[in-house]
């Protein structure tokens, strides 16, 4: 998922938008690549934010609610307020510089807004986390074992999505930083992703006899989009089919990337990190890159190589083997 962010993130440089929201633009653009990009923009962040609570949900397995309260003060705050100081500044000075404006160096968040998002739906659904996880056996549990045990019944997680959609009706469903529509359906899809996994062979079972069927899904209604509306669609069009898309990948990588790997569980550790680096490399990058004489295209596989060169090489050599900086970057220090 990291992967396609840096993608999708290297990409808007290459768009008209891209100084819209201070990033550094590329005189020539790539709109023939937004047809991909439309595919992947409707489910790239809310899958993260699903992902993010399936992960409380594993965390919860061997604490108790002080020790988790703990646990993502560490893993969310500590990071959140570095980014704020160090590495949103670090961005927007790049781009200051990029667009020759006059210097500065002020906190913010930047690309880090996910990090708040995920820490107030965390301090705000914990008291419900702690009661569903101390009654296994509760009603709504019960409930939505026997409903997903049905051919289609997993379908009965899309309806939140799709009321969030009529009732917000955001003109652009892909805008989610510091949106309403963008809170509402972050803890929709956090508070998705960890009632999926408490619900455990229930759900990996549901997953598993509907992947295909959602991914027919998904695809099918992409392509409408793409053939009959120019990729424009009501908000609740394009919910039902990032639902699908999300279900059809959660259920192809249960069944393909569940197992172990040190390949994976590498690129498993290394994803926090290189989520918090790879924006300010990006514009550092971009600053030389798109003043090069060559085409849009071999510019935009450039970025994308370094970002993810100096992304990694930064955490193999320096953030992974120093105890000090683990911490600032959401990873656990190393015992002696």
């Amino acid at each position: 998922m990291l992967g396609i962010l840096i993608f999708y993130h290297a990409w808007a440089s290459f768009m008209p938008f891209a100084k819209s929201i201070f990033m550094p633009q590329n005189e020539d653009f790539l709109i023939p690549m937004g047809i991909l990009m439309s595919l992947i923009n409707i489910w790239r962040i809310p899958i993260l934010f699903m992902i993010s609570g399936m992960g409380i949900f594993f965390a919860m397995q061997s604490r108790n609610w002080k020790q988790m309260v703990s646990d993502r003060i560490k893993r969310i705050l500590l990071p959140m307020f570095f980014g704020f100081l160090f590495i949103g500044p670090l961005t927007a000075f790049f781009s200051m510089l990029f667009y020759d404006k006059e210097l500065a160096w002020y906190p913010s968040l930047f690309h880090l807004w996910f990090l708040l998002n995920i820490w107030i739906y965390f301090c705000a659904l914990l008291p419900l986390f702690v009661y569903l996880q101390n009654r296994p056996n509760n009603f709504l549990f019960t409930k939505l074992q026997s409903i997903i045990s049905l051919r289609f019944g997993i379908y009965i997680f899309a309806l939140p999505f799709l009321i969030e959609s009529l009732v917000i009706d955001p003109q652009n469903y892909s805008s989610y930083a510091a949106t309403l529509h963008g809170w509402i359906l972050g803890l929709i899809c956090f508070t998705c992703g960890f009632i999926f996994v408490s619900l455990k062979d229930y759900f990996w079972n549901a997953l598993e006899n509907i992947k295909k069927f959602t991914l027919v899904v998904a695809f099918s209604l992409y392509t409408y989009r793409l053939l009959t509306m120019e990729l424009w669609a009501p908000s609740i069009f394009i919910a039902f089919e990032s639902f699908n898309w999300m279900i059809a990948i959660l259920g192809y990588s249960a069944k393909h990337l569940n197992q172990p790997s040190k390949r994976l569980g590498y690129l498993s550790a290394s994803v926090y990190p290189i989520y918090i680096l790879h924006f300010p490399i990006q514009y550092f990058f971009s600053l030389y890159i798109l003043s090069l004489p060559t085409s849009a295209f071999i510019k935009f596989i450039l970025v994308v190589l370094c970002v993810f060169g100096l992304s990694f090489a930064i955490y193999e050599f320096m953030i992974k083997r120093l105890n000090w900086l683990r911490p600032l970057f959401g990873m656990k220090l190393k015992r002696k």
